[in-house]
């Protein structure tokens, strides 16, 4: 599956500006109409390729979501409030960014009959019960912001139940890639690198024996595409490797493709972390025809590469 395969279609990318959202545009811009919503409160401008319309605007806002999908013919519903601490600090703008403006955007496209790849995420599983995790094992969201996301799937399953809206869902789990902010909110990969390049000690909060299916922004950035043009409407699918890693292994591969000396320390174990996590992908490789491209290794040099 490519972007070929996606022609002269009009698409829109909610939170388009952002790290994954302006890789979906990029993908499909030299062959379509494409429309980013972003308001821009994490995501930049700068990120969007020539060519791109953008429609400056809060997927919480019914009226600008309207605008930005009239006519479209495809909608990937990137938006969100991603971070989980924040989410628990703030409950109720979570909900009403990732559930709300979910269903606006489900509502927009009912009207325009544009079918919606939305993206959710691994954390709707909890802490599974064994790995790997396929789609039919049991929600347990343990976070606003996981609860938001598996709420959300729900009325995007019931969009096509119920309207016959083309859905597809997508839970992604551990995503990285070039561009990938480090901070307080990033993924432990971009805090890694940027702790090796400094030279500071890198943190592993734990033991680091607890695992993650890291899998590289373009590998879902595939996935979107294929959900797509999929027959396999009104379901979720995995987006992973289906190959998990220690969060010891990573800090270890992380210093030796930038060449740092740094330390590895532990830090006290977050509460309630999950201590395994990784995708069973037999379910996109059957219906999406996905298949990961990208190994670890080779994701991290690109990292690096990107970001000297």
């Amino acid at each position: 599956m490519n972007e070929q395969d996606i022609e002269e279609k009009t698409v829109v990318v909610t939170g388009g500006a952002g790290f994954i959202g302006s890789r979906i545009a990029d993908a499909l811009v030299d062959d379509n109409e494409v429309r980013v919503l972003d308001d821009l409160s994490t995501g930049a401008a700068d990120n969007l390729p020539d060519g791109v319309e953008l429609v400056e605007g809060d997927v919480r806002d019914e009226a600008v979501v309207r605008e930005a999908v009239e006519g479209a013919d495809l909608v990937f519903h990137e938006a969100a409030e991603v971070s989980v601490t924040r989410s628990i600090e703030q409950p109720q703008r979570s909900n009403d960014v990732n559930l709300g403006g979910t269903l606006n955007v489900l509502e927009a496209a009912r009207d325009a009959d544009a079918r919606v790849v939305f993206a959710s995420s691994c954390a709707v599983y909890g802490v599974p019960d064994g790995v790997p995790i396929s789609e039919d094992a049991p929600a347990r969201p343990r976070s606003p912001y996981a609860i938001d996301k598996y709420a959300a799937e729900s009325y995007v399953r019931a969009y096509h139940d119920l309207y016959g809206l083309e859905t597809v869902a997508l839970r992604y789990f551990n995503v990285y890639g070039p561009g990938q902010t480090a901070g307080q909110y990033s993924g432990v990969i971009s805090i890694f690198v940027d702790q090796a390049r400094r030279g500071d000690p890198l943190t592993v909060e734990g033991d680091g024996t607890q695992t993650r299916d890291f899998v590289y922004v373009d590998d879902v950035v595939r996935a979107n595409l294929a959900a797509a043009t999929t027959d396999a409407v009104g379901e979720a699918f995995n987006v992973g490797t289906g190959s998990e890693t220690t969060i010891r292994e990573l800090a270890e591969t992380v210093r030796s493709v930038t060449g740092s000396d740094s330390d590895i320390v532990h830090e006290d174990a977050r509460s309630g972390d999950v201590p395994a996590s990784l995708a069973d992908l037999r379910r996109a490789r059957e219906a999406l025809g996905y298949e990961p491209t990208v190994t670890l290794e080779t994701g991290l040099r690109r990292v690096v590469e990107v970001d000297d």
